[in-house]
């Protein structure tokens, strides 16, 4: 649900945020451990005769688990935006992979397939932010992009040129101080109002926008018709009917939720906080999972089969 962390280093220090790395990691491990019991349960006799833990994974609590991994994924990913100078090209690479386990769960998994999952729709918020920062034209922020990216590959690595980090962080530093000069504000503008957009499109993909609490809009029918309109609709967050996917994250509402962590990451900025120690927090392992998570993920439900095939 993320990606190999190459890019990322500390504005104030040239050395790298490892405590986005460490929380990458935790997540990926909670949904290791999430998509491992609903292969216990739905996979195998044994887990498949435990009722009293189907019931809690289906319930509220299984619910909120689920929701904790991608909630924080999503908003790392958004997070990190920023930091990515070749931001269409990684775009393509998640899609790509996006594509590549719909292709697999259709063919070989049809009953439990993925159709618009998760890696489908990071990939195409990071085409979406890809073009509005071209749109957008700020050059302090694509300054600060391509020095990170430039740099960050180095960080921590043997064989490392310390000349080169200082001139990163540098750069980073002027950038991020003419941003901050610049845009004061505006990314917790950008932060709220996005936090609101991700509440009332919350349930769109079910039919309604939550206006208030106890107050609901319902959407037409027609938004949520098959055909040609529906295989266009579906993505963005009218699925048709009939229409099933194991992992099915749509534009609205996440790309709202997506955008929160780009205007998140604006805060940090603005405030400085990125030299903060507690960016650099590290969990050795835990943080190697989070540098390499777009590989642990594409491998990782094939490995949890396998030993819920051989082990119950």
């Amino acid at each position: 649900m993320a990606f190999k962390n190459k890019d990322r280093v500390d504005p104030g220090t040239g050395g790298r945020l490892d405590t986005l790395d460490l929380l990458r990691g935790a997540t990926l491990i909670s949904m290791i451990l999430y998509h491992g019991m609903w292969d216990f349960i739905y996979l195998s006799e044994t887990g498949g005769r435990m009722s009293a833990l189907k019931d809690w994974y289906r319930g509220p609590g299984g619910f909120f688990w689920q929701q904790s991994i991608c909630w924080t994924f999503i908003l790392l990913s958004g997070f990190c935006v920023p930091f990515s100078r070749h931001i269409f090209r990684r775009g393509l690479q998640v899609s790509a992979a996006g594509l590549a386990v719909s292709a697999v769960t259709l063919l070989w998994m049809y009953d439990e397939r993925v159709v618009w999952g998760v890696l489908s729709f990071l990939g195409a918020a990071m085409l979406l932010s890809g073009a509005a920062r071209q749109l957008s034209g700020r050059k302090g922020s694509n300054a600060l992009s391509g020095t990170i990216e430039e740099k960050a590959g180095s960080a921590g690595n043997p064989g490392s040129s310390e000349s080169h980090m200082l001139s990163a962080s540098k750069e980073a530093g002027d950038c991020g101080r003419n941003l901050r000069a610049g845009g004061r504000g505006r990314a917790l503008a950008g932060f709220v109002l996005c936090c609101i957009l991700f509440y009332v499109f919350r349930w769109v993909n079910i039919g309604y926008l939550q206006v208030l609490p106890g107050r609901s809009i319902i959407l037409p029918e027609f938004l949520y018709r098959e055909g040609i309109s529906g295989a266009i609709l579906t993505p963005v967050g009218f699925p048709m009917k009939d229409f099933f996917s194991t992992d099915y994250f749509s534009l609205l509402p996440w790309f709202f939720l997506f955008r929160a962590g780009f205007y998140l990451h604006g805060i940090v900025m603005e405030r400085g906080w990125f030299s903060h120690p507690a960016f650099r927090l590290r969990v050795p392992v835990v943080n190697w999972m989070g540098k390499h998570s777009l590989l642990l993920y594409l491998l990782h439900q094939p490995v949890l089969y396998l030993l819920t095939v051989l082990l119950f």
